[in-house]
């Protein structure tokens, strides 16, 4: 057997789109440093909607903002505290390292929205490695991404290194993550080396070492076990993963920590107004929700 667990996301129906969110749950709190995996779309909105996440604060992750291409490609804005603003389209990856303390906010372009804003992506979380959680916030937009052809397969290594090609993108721990597409009857292997992996499919049909794979589900894989992925009729799917961490992560909202501390004290920062603002986009802000978030850490 070549899975070793899987895992049905839970769905958040947000009017004109759906949030498939695989990690955390009780069954799987991790897949190597990803502590957060979301997937969305593809989706149409109607003409002038868009989506619209007001600035939020993170503390001692990285999130990674990757959109899908094909008829469902579309573009989400990103600024942030540091200052930044980038526009995210399919083939660069967006990196901020959250670290101390960074707050961001995501919406949907002008020009996306007269036309009916699309979208079909992934959002994970990085958790920041023992020692490293407190760095400095930083953002980096990545587009000269190694691409992988051959065998009715192709690739992008977004993050990491894969088929013998290593992605620009910053690394704060051992990464894996990429975009698979399968053309019909297309086949690619999946390394063994990361310490931990999983394959989510995300369109199509597709199987590894002859397993069929759920849409959207989360299939972690066996450790050390090469594999490949197949598909009949053409599949997209994504690889992610990485080293194994030793030291717990705890999740609340936003926030991630290996110290509970930190995240009391990053929900206390965010009620008193201590985090920096978001130029361009600060008349607007998510408050700490008053009950348990959707977003929490399990045992």
């Amino acid at each position: 057997m070549s899975i070793m667990q899987t895992v049905t996301p839970v769905s958040h129906d947000l009017d004109q789109f759906t949030v498939r969110r695989a990690v955390p749950q009780a069954s799987c709190r991790m897949v190597g440093p990803f502590v957060f995996v979301d997937q969305f779309g593809p989706a149409e909105l109607d003409v002038g909607a868009g989506m619209d996440v007001r600035p939020h604060p993170h503390i001692n992750l990285a999130t990674v903002t990757w959109l899908l291409g094909g008829e469902h490609a579309g573009a989400i804005e990103h600024r942030d505290s540091l200052g930044t603003f980038s526009t995210i389209r399919p083939g660069t990856v967006n990196l901020m390292t959250a670290g101390r303390g960074i707050v961001h906010s995501e919406r949907s372009p002008a020009d996306e929205r007269d036309k009916g804003a699309r979208l079909y992506g992934m959002q994970t979380w990085l958790a920041l490695p023992d020692g490293r959680e407190e760095i400095d916030p930083a953002f980096e937009a990545v587009s000269d991404l190694p691409r992988i052809e051959g065998d009715g397969a192709s690739a992008t290594v977004i993050m990491g290194e894969l088929w013998g090609s290593r992605a620009a993108t910053t690394c704060h721990a051992a990464t894996i993550y990429a975009e698979i597409a399968l053309d019909a009857g297309g086949a690619i292997p999946i390394d063994a080396e990361a310490d931990e992996r999983a394959v989510m499919l995300v369109g199509g049909e597709a199987s590894l070492d002859g397993e069929a794979l759920d849409l959207y589900t989360l299939n972690a894989l066996k450790p050390g076990k090469a594999m490949i992925l197949s598909s009949r009729e053409g599949a997209r799917a994504m690889l992610l993963g990485g080293e194994a961490f030793s030291t717990k992560r705890h999740v609340w909202w936003n926030f991630v920590s290996s110290d509970r501390e930190r995240i009391e004290q990053a929900k206390a920062d965010w009620r008193e107004g201590r985090f920096p603002v978001v130029p361009g986009d600060s008349e607007e802000f998510i408050p700490i929700p008053d009950g348990q978030p959707k977003t929490v850490s399990y045992p």
